[in-house]
């Protein structure tokens, strides 16, 4: 009897031994599955993080060209802002205004219209290939000379003679 009672036991204890095997066999499995599919996911992220990567390194190549342009034309207009104070300079507005103030008006305002004729191409702002004025840039009709081209300002004095000057500093 003893050895049917070792028999049990050794088959107890080898089934127990099969028993954990299983289970241990089972739940290797089941984690092998979950990290099959965290690997997935891990690979789709990086896969997106490298594609970002990239995006963002061609944004950054393109905005550097993007500024060394701006920085080029930062350049050109500041040339031309020097260029236009080197003029004014030279200029005096005031006795040129005195001797014939018909003639600065039409210089005045023909290099006004040409400066917003630029500023509506640069802008895209073109109407069948040719910029429209605004109605304070638009010729007016020659007339007999007696209206004030100062007509929709509330200051219009058009006394003679008569000159604010800045105080001196």
């Amino acid at each position: 009897m003893l050895k049917v009672y070792a028999l049990i036991f050794v088959l107890a204890i080898l089934g127990g031994v099969g028993y954990g095997a299983k289970y241990y066999y089972d739940t290797t499995q089941q984690t092998i599955a979950t990290l099959r599919e965290n690997n997935a996911k891990l690979e789709t992220a990086i896969d997106t993080a490298e594609a970002s990567i990239e995006t963002m390194q061609a944004d950054v190549a393109k905005m550097a060209s993007l500024n060394n342009k701006l920085q080029q034309d930062l350049q050109k207009a500041e040339a031309y802002g020097d260029e236009l104070r080197g003029k004014l300079s030279r200029m005096n507005l005031v006795v040129e205004a005195l001797k014939d103030a018909a003639v600065l008006e039409g210089k005045m305002n023909g290099a006004t219209a040409k400066l917003w004729r630029r500023f509506m191409e640069d802008t895209g702002n073109i109407d069948g290939g040719k910029s429209t004025l605004p109605e304070w840039l638009q010729p007016r009709d020659a007339g007999t000379g007696d209206q004030s081209s100062n007509e929709n300002r509330e200051d219009s004095n058009t006394g003679g003679g008569e000159t604010e000057a800045a105080p001196a500093n």
